[in-house]
């Protein structure tokens, strides 16, 4: 069964410095219909302004994941880790235990665009941690490049849950594939302009979840696209 979810049924807040849209209940939004998918459980699409950001704030066992789309994303962390995050690279804060931290836009000219990802690590109390790799665009470009995985394998992060992250973009025309061992379920996120799977059409924003699905096309039938595949139990 595959069901969309719409780029502009998503609860959306403008708080001036930051423009925040949430595929799933968050914060103020609350909806029962949209409270996760498997163990993906927050997939955030935020613009913040430049020179401003999220202050010191606290998280605990949860796995989140940070991609940006433009801009630069400055970090800090209560584990002595600081960093600044560009296109091409992929963040990872394990909170665990517990973790506090900032998320800061880098810039004093130029807005940063990201997207958040939470997911639900598969047990509690684990110990903090942090990870971040890089994939340059040629790297994900005409197929599906792991970037998060539960072991960690072809330099992928190594998250605390059955689920895998895929990040691509394809070029005007192309296509890939993919299959899904029986059993698992997929979400798949459009970041940038349209991707179809499986003949449903995906503009930015949009979200498409399959289950009893196992084999999946993805395409670009007019501009070039960048889209995030998740593999869930």
């Amino acid at each position: 069964m595959i069901t969309i979810r719409l780029a502009a049924e998503r609860g959306h807040a403008n708080h001036g410095w930051l423009d925040t849209w949430h595929t799933f209940s968050f914060a103020d939004y609350h909806d029962e219909r949209h409270m996760g998918f498997r163990s993906l459980r927050v997939l955030n699409d935020d613009t913040v302004q430049p020179g401003m950001g999220f202050g010191t704030h606290g998280h605990r066992d949860m796995e989140i994941v940070s991609y940006v789309l433009e801009g630069a994303l400055s970090h800090k962390d209560s584990m002595g880790n600081g960093s600044t995050i560009v296109p091409g690279d992929v963040q990872y804060m394990s909170a665990g235990t517990g973790v506090r931290h900032s998320e800061f836009n880098a810039s004093k000219t130029e807005p940063v665009h990201f997207v958040q990802i939470w997911i639900v690590p598969d047990r509690a109390e684990y110990a903090p941690r942090y990870g971040q790799i890089r994939v340059e665009k040629a790297d994900k470009t005409g197929r599906l490049r792991l970037v998060a995985s539960p072991d960690g394998v072809e330099g992928s992060i190594a998250l605390r849950q059955d689920a895998r992250i895929y990040a691509s973009v394809l070029e005007p025309g192309t296509e890939t594939s993919f299959a899904l061992p029986k059993g698992r379920h997929l979400w798949v996120q459009s970041l940038r302009d349209t991707v179809e799977v499986n003949g449903h059409a995906l503009s930015a924003g949009d979200g498409l979840s399959a289950s009893d699905e196992t084999a999946f096309t993805f395409k670009a039938p007019k501009d070039e696209t960048e889209f995030l595949v998740f593999d869930l139990a």
